[in-house]
C-alpha cells in the first residue's frame, strides 16, 4: 500500500478527537501517544511484514527490531509486545515458525521488552511483527513535527536495504551485501534514541517503507519547514547503486518516487541511481534526527565512539519552502 492509498482511506473516516491523545493521525508520525497521567504517556504502534531474508530466525530478529523502532523514534522505552503472526501451517513446517518466534524473542530480550501474548492466523503467506506498547513522559515526547530552522539532520543507518533485498530474491546479491544489510536491520535503534535525547533532539522519525525522502518529507510537512539534503553525505550500502543500475528497484520505490517527487527539487546533476536509493523502501532503517546545529557533530561522534552506532550529518532544516526538500 502506497502513501496515496493510505491518505485516501483515512481521509473521511469519522475519527473523534480525544484530548488525551497527544500524538495521533494528523502528522503521519511513527506511533500514537496517549496520556495516562501527568507523568506517564503510552506509546503504541504495530508493524508486521513478509520475510525479507531466507533465514527464519534472522527474519524474526529483523521484524522485531523494525517494530520496536517506532517507539524509539518517539523518544520512548518499549515495555511490552504482542506477536502478530500469519503462517501457512498446512504447507510449512512448524519448526520454521518456531525459529521466527525464537529470533523475535532474542531481540525482545535485548531490548528489555516483555512478550505478553499475541495472535496467529493461518495464511498462505508468512507474516510476522509486533504490536508494541512503550512509555515516556508527556513533556519528553519526540515527534516528527518540531524540526526547527537551523537544525542539522543526522541519519543513523545507511540506505538501500530494499534494493539489496530485491537482489537477494533474484539470486544476484553478494554474500557481503546481504551480511551488511542484515547486521543493520537487526540493530536496535535504542542507543541512538537514548543519546539523541541527551543531546536535545527537537524531532525524530525512523526510515522505513516510505523511504528516506518520504519520511524526511513527512517531518518537513509536519514541522512546516524546508530541508536541504546533502546527497554526497547521505550514507548508502556499497552495493545499492550497483544493483539499482541492474534495475533491481522495488515497486514501492517507484510508488514513493511517484508520490513524493512533486515536493523534491533534485536538480539535473544528481544521479538517477542515487535517487532510486533515496526513494527505496527501508526495513528496520535508522533514525532521522533533527537537533541544534551546535550539537549535531557531538551526537555523531558519541554514537560512533561510545555506542558503536553509525551516524552521519545529511543536511539541515531551513525556513522554506515549507514541506519541500532541496537536494544538493
Amino acid at each position: 500500500m502506497g502513501p496515496e492509498d493510505l491518505d485516501l482511506i483515512l481521509k473521511d473516516l469519522p475519527i473523534k478527537k480525544d484530548p488525551r491523545v497527544l500524538v495521533g493521525l494528523e502528522t503521519s508520525d511513527d506511533a500514537g501517544v496517549y496520556q495516562l497521567s501527568d507523568e506517564v504517556a503510552l506509546i503504541q504502534t504495530a508493524d508486521f511484514f513478509t520475510p525479507i531474508v531466507d533465514d527464519p530466525y534472522t527474519f524474526g530478529q529483523i521484524a522485531v527490531a523494525n517494530a520496536l523502532s517506532d517507539v524509539y523514534a518517539m523518544g520512548g522505552k518499549p515495555l511490552t509486545a504482542l506477536n502478530l503472526v500469519a503462517f501457512p501451517i498446512k504447507t510449512l513446517s512448524p519448526s520454521i515458525l518456531k525459529e521466527i518466534l525464537r529470533g523475535g524473542l532474542s531481540k525482545m530480550e535485548e531490548a528489555g521488552v516483555a512478550l505478553v501474548g499475541g495472535h496467529t492466523i493461518e495464511d498462505p503467506e508468512v507474516k510476522y511483527g509486533l504490536a508494541v506498547t512503550g512509555v515516556t513522559h508527556p513533556n519528553k515526547i519526540l515527534t516528527n513535527a518540531k524540526a526547527q530552522p537551523g537544525d542539522q539532520l543526522v541519519l543513523t543507518k545507511p540506505l538501500g536495504t530494499g534494493i539489496i533485498a530485491t537482489a537477494l530474491k533474484a539470486g544476484m546479491a553478494s554474500e557481503e551485501a546481504v551480511t551488511r544489510i542484515v547486521e543493520s536491520m537487526i540493530t536496535l535503534n535504542r542507543k541512538a534514541s537514548e543519546w539523541m535525547q541527551v543531546f536535545g533532539a527537537h524531532a525524530c522519525t525512523d526510515i522505513t517503507g516510505f523511504s528516506f525522502i518520504g519520511h524526511a518529507l513527512e517531518m518537513a510537512i509536519a514541522s512546516q519547514v524546508g530541508m536541504l539534503i546533502e546527497s554526497k553525505n547521505t550514507p548508502l550500502f556499497p552495493e545499492a547503486l550497483e544493483y539499482a543500475k541492474l534495475g533491481l528497484v522495488t515497486g514501492g520505490g517507484h510508488s514513493n518516487r511517484q508520490f513524493f517527487s512533486c515536493r523534491v527539487d533534485a536538480g539535473t546533476n544528481l544521479s538517477p541511481l542515487l535517487m532510486d536509493v533515496l526513494y527505496d523502501p527501508q526495513t528496520s532503517g535508522g533514525l532521522l534526527i533533527s537537533l541544534p546545529s551546535n550539537k549535531a557533530q557531538s551526537l555523531v561522534e558519541t554514537l560512533k565512539t561510545q555506542a558503536q552506532v553509525g551516524a552521519w550529518i545529511v543536511g539541515q532544516v531551513v525556513e522554506g519552502p515549507a514541506g519541500k526538500i532541496q537536494m544538493i
